[in-house]
């Protein structure tokens, strides 16, 4: 399968830290999108697909729907901004599965990214299908039936604990993952943080890249030390607090594409930085 791109860059896209369970072989990347074994690489002027994914669900995942020039000018307020579209040109947030990416940002709390794939990949090959040497992401049900001895086998940890309890929330309907697409961001993310394990940068992560909160700006150690670097001056206001205040600053002077603003910033950490710092 063959799709047309523009302004759409496969590896930063891939490579910037959303995502936890891409690979790259080569010229290559592999991934798993709702049970599908996914190849991709970039061509001259678009996409190589191989899947049995729909191609309407790859254009959605890969947020291809996404206007980049409206993006690009709505968040290019400063030359630092500027300098980040135009060194990373093409990243684009991933439109992810709503379990899945809960998951995924309740098991990275404290952990650098390798950790964060290890963990979830020992977990996928623990409980999930075997679509030939690569597995599906287990379902609530499957996790919410497991033991939390049995969950700390794939290093999950002090994490185990939460994200069996989630599972076990969900797999009872007492947590309703569709409910945040129909909600205002400021009560999604007050659902989601009334679950134990979540705080707020997990909330964010989560409504950035699972729920279309695209104003939604995550603060990890990464973002709080790129924005006192470049926006400082902005940032007043107790330290307790810094995280809010961070998310409303950003909010006001990006505009409702803040978190497309927050992944350029975080890129231009995490690519440079060896070891990848842990992620609290």
């Amino acid at each position: 399968m063959y799709i047309s791109t523009s302004n759409f860059n496969l590896d930063y896209t891939l490579d910037c830290g959303q995502v936890f369970r891409w690979q790259r072989t080569g010229e290559w990347w592999v991934g798993v999108v709702a049970g599908y074994v996914i190849h991709v690489r970039q061509v001259d002027g678009g996409l190589e697909v191989q899947t049995s994914l729909s191609r309407d669900s790859i254009l959605r995942y890969f947020r291809l729907d996404d206007d980049m020039l409206r993006i690009y000018s709505t968040i290019k307020r400063d030359t630092v901004l500027e300098a980040l579209i135009h060194k990373y040109r093409g990243l684009r947030l991933i439109r992810q599965e709503p379990w899945e990416c809960l998951v995924s940002y309740m098991a990275s709390s404290c952990k650098s990214i390798p950790s964060i794939k290890d963990s979830i990949s020992n977990l996928c090959r623990q409980y999930g299908d075997d679509l030939g040497g690569h597995f599906s992401f287990p379902s609530a049900e499957i996790l919410a039936h497991t033991t939390e001895n049995h969950l700390k086998q794939t290093k999950l940890g002090f994490r185990a604990r939460n994200i069996l309890e989630m599972a076990r929330l969900v797999d009872q309907d007492g947590l309703d993952l569709g409910a945040p697409f129909e909600m205002e961001y400021e009560e999604a993310r007050k659902l989601l943080m009334g679950v134990r394990g979540i705080g707020p940068k997990i909330a964010d992560c989560v409504l950035l890249f699972a729920y279309d909160k695209l104003e939604a700006f995550p603060a990890d150690t990464h973002i709080l030390s790129v924005m006192q670097e470049h926006y400082g001056q902005y940032l007043g206001g107790p330290v307790s607090r810094l995280n809010d205040t961070i998310g409303q600053f950003a909010r006001s002077y990006f505009g409702p594409y803040a978190g497309y603003a927050q992944q350029y910033l975080y890129y231009s950490r995490i690519s440079t930085d060896s070891p990848l710092s842990a992620d609290c």
